[in-house]
């Protein structure tokens, strides 16, 4: 891919010029480009640069790879992760009741990945439109869950059409998507176009303050555009007519927020409550990002002596969790084959392929226990509590996991 992409000094929001720089995590390979075994020749990398808008406090990254290079054809499958089964599901049974949702309602979900989310409405009788850029998972959702899904990118031209076609969303979804879309105007603009008079978007993305108190540079990557505050997004969505209804904090990811976004003149008190608190503690600010990067190094610090200390003891270390996250870890801190043998991951579409940047090859999650490492790097902390169930042989033969965020440790 002799694809460059240039360094960008102007806010993606707000158009307003001066980012001020927070974290430079260096080269890195696109997160989910899994290679086949075998592959050779170099991967592809990018800066991967975090910067803050003194103008509107959204924090983003300076290089954006064009969507087409990193969706088109995905790996990532959400049915492969019980926990995110167990959110949605969740989710769809909380709006179905909060919405008194029935066969006369519409739900949409913008990057309904293969349908995980909208199965659930479907099971109650509502009626479902999935919209998933990436052909391949796309067609997992329409062949194997029936859920009717769209091959697009979701923005404001197709909002429109959506509507003068006569959908209108009732409740739009779009879980770990906004800061994917590097034009997000043309993202809210097509949010403010598809809603049904009274319906409402329901938005999830990280929070930014969970990703810096508890250190998840991981959660950085090349896909995740934004890193989002209330703050950044209430004055995003006011250029569109759009309110924050509401905004809960949910646990999911590390710590994300739910946006309730809705047309409107005034949020709602959940969604002020947060704005005043972030102001108390400076988000709208780009010194709050100071001591971050501080912490972010010192991780990557303790990771590689960690692993040396342990590999130079004789032992043999693996992975678990072919994430993004991984990727990022990974590279950062220059680990390959063979200080980490293997990462294993549930999902078969990844099994047989080799982690981006560092050539660790992928396994299925048996060869945990058929080799019992005496370490695993527990790449995948967000699922932390599933993963050690999981797991559970593997610990009691004497097995023990490392977790690198927030602060490395052996548990």
């Amino acid at each position: 891919m002799g694809l460059t992409v240039p360094r960008r000094t102007a806010c993606l929001s707000c158009g307003a010029d001066g980012l001020v720089d927070v974290l430079s995590l260096g080269l890195m390979p696109l997160a989910n480009a899994y290679r086949e075994a075998g592959a050779t020749g170099d991967e592809p990398r990018f800066p991967l640069e975090v910067a803050c808008c003194p103008g509107c406090s959204l924090v983003q990254l300076r290089h954006v790879v064009p969507p087409e290079a990193m969706f088109s054809d995905y790996l990532y499958f959400s049915s492969y992760s019980v926990s995110m089964l167990a959110h949605a599901e969740r989710l769809a049974e909380t709006l179905v009741a909060e919405r008194r949702l029935d066969g006369r309602s519409l739900v949409m979900e913008v990057a309904s990945n293969d349908g995980y989310l909208l199965q659930y409405f479907r099971r109650d009788g509502v009626p479902v439109l999935g919209i998933e850029p990436a052909a391949n998972v796309a067609a997992v959702a329409r062949d194997t869950r029936q859920i009717p899904t769209l091959v697009e990118y979701f923005g404001r031209e197709m909002g429109r059409q959506l509507a003068d076609g006569g959908q209108r969303a009732d409740v739009l979804l779009g879980l770990n998507v906004m800061a994917h879309v590097p034009d997000i105007n043309s993202f809210l603009g097509g949010v403010a176009a598809v809603l049904a008079p009274g319906g409402v978007a329901v938005i999830e993305a990280p929070y930014v303050r969970d990703m810096v108190e508890k250190t998840e540079f991981d959660t950085i990557y090349h896909e995740h555009i934004f890193y989002f505050s209330v703050t950044a997004v209430a004055r995003a969505v006011e250029r569109h007519g759009l309110v924050l209804e509401r905004v809960d904090r949910v646990p999911v990811h590390g710590g994300s927020l739910r946006l309730y976004i809705a047309r409107g003149t005034a949020h709602g008190p959940s969604a002020q409550a947060l704005l005043d608190e972030e102001a108390r503690l400076g988000l709208d600010r780009p010194e709050y990002y100071a001591g971050f990067r501080r912490a972010v190094e010192q991780i990557r610090s303790d990771m590689i002596d960690t692993v040396a200390r342990l590999r130079g003891g004789g032992a043999t270390i693996g992975g678990y969790g072919a994430a993004a996250k991984a990727t990022i870890l990974l590279n950062y801190c220059g680990l390959s084959s063979p200080a980490i043998a293997f990462v294993a991951d549930r999902s078969p579409h990844k099994q047989g392929r080799l982690m981006p940047g560092a050539g660790i090859p992928i396994v299925a999650p048996e060869i945990i226990r058929a080799r019992q490492p005496e370490y695993v790097v527990l790449f995948v902390w967000n699922i932390k509590d599933e993963v050690l169930r999981q797991e559970a042989a593997y610990r009691e033969a004497g097995g023990r996991f490392i977790v690198a965020v927030p602060q490395v440790r052996i548990e």
